[in-house]
């Protein structure tokens, strides 16, 4: 278990996770980035990244990374680095399917000694549970004799141009003291904020699941207060301002929870905690609350729209962004999405506008038709819902142009100043 600069690697799943990681990596060793979508791979083979979390320069200037989608290339690599996603199903239950898959196809081509690393989120358990008896199974190699893992969960944050791979911390673990430390050595080449080496791989899939799990809880607080202050009237935004003037006090704001880790990664430990006979309360709480943030948006618009005197049937509401955060063009599992169906739902038409997301990709997995303009004196609702550079600039001006005389503008994401909005969450 030598680290050399010879150390052949395969990243498994090229998405936000695998290909910032098999960029840095081979500034150090020779990487295979291997993806099943054959088209993903022809657009990294162009030197363009659709995610936009590795400049085109970035990826033409790493001579020692190279793309595949044909599965027979893993067969020189010693260390596997699986960065495949791990979604929910409709009932809100683990969705290990694309981890199984990886694990099965690695099967094929693990050999003596070789290291599979797992960076997927997990349930605690799941590695050596779910994913290593399949490799065991297909390879003929026993655990821990045959082959080795690791696991040493990602922490990419979509969008983040300051907090990127190299400067957080990475949590390491290995399935033996030895691989522990290859792999903990493996990371610290290209981290520099350095490494934490966890005791165990089920230590490292803990931290990893409730990293996003405490996040969510503090959204679903601040989401709870925002429902009761405006039932009494008062700005959330200068309350926690005011709030926030204490040392201690944690400085989240209320809004839609989507993507693909916070809004799931909870599921996997409460679906854990249930396996082994405990009934979680608060953390199930907190995403019932998350979860019906985008209904509550759709509901306090029509209020206002009728407060208006605005007819409800048939209105027409502008819907500004579609991803799941500002400035990044990801849109798996966003909340706009609630708030769309929501209005739908009272018969009203809604437009959705946002350049930062994939028109082909938003009709494919939401069956929505993206428009690509503006027109003033349309709208009788307008609803700011994410917060994109180019729509925080508009101001209030600009947005209430795409509105008729009589309509009602919705700042979701408190772009504008309380006096400017008609409503904020």
């Amino acid at each position: 278990m030598n680290l050399t600069r010879d150390t052949k690697i395969a990243i498994i799943g090229l998405g936000y996770v695998g290909l910032p990681l098999a960029v840095e990596l081979s500034k150090k060793f020779n990487v295979l980035g291997f993806d099943i979508n054959s088209a993903r791979v022809e657009e990294l083979q162009s030197g363009h990244d659709s995610t936009l979390e590795v400049s085109d320069d970035a990826l033409q200037a790493a001579a020692s990374l190279r793309f595949s989608s044909n599965k027979n290339e893993l067969a020189d690599s010693t260390v596997y680095i699986v960065t495949v996603p791990t979604p929910i199903d409709d009932n809100n239950a683990p969705d290990l399917t694309p981890l199984q898959k990886a694990s099965e196809m690695l099967g094929e081509f693990v050999k003596q000694d070789d290291i599979v690393i797992y960076e997927s989120t997990v349930y605690p358990g799941a590695t050596e549970e779910v994913c290593l008896p399949i490799i065991e199974k297909v390879s003929g190699l026993e655990f821990n004799k045959g082959f080795f893992a690791g696991y040493s969960p990602e922490r990419i944050n979509p969008g983040d141009k300051v907090n990127t791979l190299t400067k957080i911390v990475k949590i390491t673990s290995g399935s033996t003291p030895e691989v522990a430390d290859f792999v903990d050595a493996l990371y610290g080449t290209i981290v520099e904020a350095g490494t934490h080496k966890a005791s165990s791989i089920k230590v490292a899939e803990a931290a990893k699941v409730i990293e996003n799990t405490q996040r969510d809880l503090n959204i679903a607080i601040i989401n709870e207060f925002a429902k009761i202050f405006n039932r009494l009237g008062i700005d959330t935004e200068e309350v926690l301002n005011a709030a926030g003037t204490k040392w201690n006090f944690l400085k989240f704001k209320p809004g839609l929870v989507g993507g693909h880790c916070i809004s799931v990664d909870p599921y996997y430990l409460t679906y854990k905690a249930q396996e082994v006979g405990y009934r979680p309360e608060v953390i199930l709480a907190g995403r019932r609350i998350n979860d019906g943030m985008g209904e509550y948006v759709a509901t306090q618009l029509v209020k206002k729209l009728s407060s208006k005197k605005i007819h409800i049937d048939e209105a027409k509401v502008l819907i500004l962004g579609f991803t799941f955060k500002g400035d990044c063009p990801d849109v798996r599992n966003t909340k706009i999405i609630d708030i769309v169906k929501e209005l739908r739902d009272f018969n009203m038409s809604v437009d959705v506008y946002d350049d930062w997301a994939n028109p082909e990709e938003v009709k494919h997995e939401y069956d929505i038709d993206l428009i690509n303009e503006l027109d003033e004196g349309k709208y009788d609702g307008i609803v700011l819902a994410v917060d994109h550079s180019e729509l925080k600039k508009m101001g209030e001006k600009k947005l209430r142009s795409f509105g008729k005389k009589n309509h009602v503008l919705y700042d979701v994401k408190h772009v504008l100043k309380p006096s400017e909005a008609d409503i904020r969450l």
